[in-house]
């Protein structure tokens, strides 16, 4: 047997809690949530051509745009020195199809973006076909001011359990472990954050990021078309390799109201040799739910 809750701190990460809340600062470049993205005057605003969630019509959709931060400001609180120092970075994602990333063909339905020179960006327009879904949610969302604060940041059982199954035999061992270091990682409310471990919903996500990602994998069916070599490969290094970017809880604020699934969250992962290159083209999203 093993001592969890040693090897739950040994294996601790610094993450960035994220609070959405409140106006957001006027300045260009500035963290927040929704609004109009501040980019380059040459930005094509992202598309993705898929069948939609509402009607069966396949075409090309414009994401929405999520968030940004000013990560100049957010360096503080990244003790890791993972994320560039200065710059802006943005998240857009579509919501008409809401892709779960189990499929390759996912890719392009979550886009992430970094703009170096802050003093080159101005507020975008919104493509005209940006509009609202057959609810009549709009895809244009309000501004909102995020704030953040350095955490500590645990592994969910999902992620604990990656190459330790035969070690862990009972989940209330894990839990009194987490209860001992006064951590809840999977019950946590609205939990949005950058960087650090997963609140996980529906299990372990870093696998599926290097199987689906990088090895071309569809998921829908149960991994049954994943070979031995590579389920092994991926059980061993995917939890070092692929590194949570941004987790996106709901957000709810006066009359707003963003949810993903049923009470789900999405996750951007990177992964590391990506990240270290600063290259966030590569970005993968998972969408899970309860």
């Amino acid at each position: 047997m093993i001592d969890i809750k040693k090897e739950l701190e040994k294996a601790a990460r610094n993450s960035i809690r994220l609070n959405i809340r409140g106006a957001a600062e006027k300045r260009v470049g500035a963290t927040k949530f929704g609004g109009r993205p501040d980019v380059p005057k040459d930005f094509q605003w992202p598309y993705y051509e898929e069948e939609s969630n509402f009607t069966d019509e396949v075409k090309p959709r414009p994401l929405a745009f999520l968030a940004q931060f000013d990560l100049f400001e957010i360096a503080k609180h990244d003790t890791d020195g993972l994320l560039p120092k200065t710059g802006v970075l943005s998240f857009f994602y579509e919501l008409e199809t809401m892709k779960w990333g189990f499929d390759p063909k996912d890719k392009g339905c979550a886009r992430v973006f970094y703009f170096e020179d802050v003093n080159a960006l101005s507020p975008a327009e919104f493509p005209d076909d940006l509009t609202e879904n057959a609810l009549g949610e709009s895809y244009r969302f309000p501004e909102i001011g995020i704030t953040a604060r350095s955490e500590r940041s645990y592994q969910c059982y999902g992620d604990f359990i990656v190459q330790r199954e035969k070690m862990v035999q009972e989940w209330e061992e894990f839990e009194a472990a987490e209860e001992s270091l006064g951590i809840y990682s999977e019950t946590d409310p609205e939990c949005s954050k950058l960087l650090g471990w997963a609140n996980i919903i529906q299990g372990n996500m870093t696998r599926e990021c290097e199987l689906v990602a990088r090895r071309g994998y569809y998921l829908g069916n149960d991994w049954k078309e994943v070979t031995p070599r590579d389920r092994q490969e991926t059980e061993q290094w995917a939890n070092r390799d692929w590194l949570l970017l941004f987790q996106l809880d709901s957000v709810n604020y006066y009359d707003f109201r963003l949810m993903f699934g049923d009470c789900g969250r999405i996750y951007f992962y990177i992964h590391r040799d990506d990240l270290a290159a600063r290259n966030f083209d590569n970005v993968w999203l998972i969408l899970q739910s309860g």
